[in-house]
């Protein structure tokens, strides 16, 4: 309908309370026209009376357009009919209001009260009514396209941002396929002339890595269970670089296996603490891996016993695309904290219901 007048786009008490102070107005505005007019001031009583009057006007056409908005607009209106039906509530409204001021002078001035039977004042309030109300119209109207209008642009930036954001969680799957790359392919060259059978694993389990990012590379959220598969699989290619100096354990609330989590957020974690925390273990060395519920929150814990964590944390790879991440995704609404006592782990809250972008 273009530029459509939605006359009680606002609150109705809202819109009640500011055209009762546009009448007040309109009435002071006719008195002193009076006054012009007949060259001398009107009389407080005569002030009064014209507020009075403009106000009951005001409300009465008011609610007049309020009822045919809630309860006879139909669904599809043309531009035209909703003019035609604008303008008829305004003088509907203005008869209804020129009666009740009459009404309410009676009871006041103790005067009888003759129905319908003030056509000079039909005459001149009509008058006001047509000026008034094509002024508030156009007024409307415009105020109504110029909300369409940067409600649009919003929804334009909001797609922006969202485009912005999709780019950067996919700048960073892109990060995160070459360390599966590298790390993997020098303990696959390490193996290649010792034991041909691990080497053919590696590869084997390696494109099994690669062929998960692939699959899914257009989505930036996955179901725990599905991402504690490619951890286990990443394990399973570094037990052949560390063997038996490292034990890997998880312990995953069975409930939270199809629950949604920010795609490869684990990895990079258990990459980072086998890199810096474990690297120089030699024996017992452990790394554990703990996905819980805390009332409405999901918690991962990636824990190790190898070197604590610096006072001045350097931050490395693994960390930084697990920020980056969790900022893109939820925004404010997770934590991080790198403890090392009792014993060095990572903690993170995360909301329980994180939405895909």
């Amino acid at each position: 309908m273009g530029a459509e007048y939605k006359y009680f786009s606002d609150s109705y008490f809202r819109v009640s309370r500011r055209n009762a102070f546009i009448g007040v107005i309109v009435g002071v505005i006719i008195s002193a026209l009076r006054s012009v007019f007949s060259e001398r001031f009107v009389s407080a009583k005569t002030l009064l009376l014209s507020i009075l009057f403009s106000v009951l006007i005001t409300l009465s056409i008011t609610n007049s357009v309020f009822l045919y908005e809630r309860f006879l607009r139909p669904q599809k209106t043309t531009l035209w009919q909703f003019v035609l039906v604008y303008y008829g509530c305004n003088f509907i409204g203005m008869l209804v209001g020129v009666e009740l001021s009459y009404i309410i002078v009676a009871l006041i001035f103790h005067t009888p009260y003759v129905p319908m039977s003030h056509v000079g004042d039909y005459k001149f309030t009509s008058l006001i009514v047509l000026i008034a109300g094509t002024v508030i119209y156009f007024y409307n109207a415009q105020r109504e396209t110029m909300r369409a209008r940067l409600k649009e642009k919003e929804l334009d930036l909001t797609k922006i941002m969202q485009l912005k954001t999709q780019a950067e969680l996919q700048t960073l799957q892109s990060k995160i396929n070459p360390h599966f790359l590298y790390n993997s392919l020098n303990s696959i060259a390490s193996l290649i002339h010792e034991d041909a059978d691990k080497a053919e694993d590696m590869t084997l389990k390696l494109s099994k890595l690669f062929r998960y990012s692939i699959n899914s590379q257009q989505e930036n959220v996955a179901r725990v269970a599905d991402e504690m598969e490619i951890v286990n699989t990443y394990l399973a290619i570094e037990t052949v670089r560390f063997g038996d100096r490292i034990t890997f354990t998880s312990t995953i609330d069975p409930e939270l296996h199809n629950q949604r989590i920010p795609r490869f957020l684990i990895q990079p974690l258990v990459e980072n603490a086998l890199k810096h925390g474990l690297n120089n273990t030699t024996a017992n060395g452990i790394l554990g891996i703990t996905i819980r519920r805390q009332h409405d929150r999901l918690i991962i814990e990636v824990a190790d016993n190898g070197t604590p964590f610096p006072q001045e944390l350097n931050m490395g790879y693994g960390m930084q695309s697990t920020y980056d991440k969790l900022n893109l995704l939820c925004a404010n609404n997770y934590e991080i904290q790198l403890t090392n006592t009792p014993h060095k782990h990572i903690h993170i809250s995360l909301p329980l219901n994180i939405t895909e972008i």
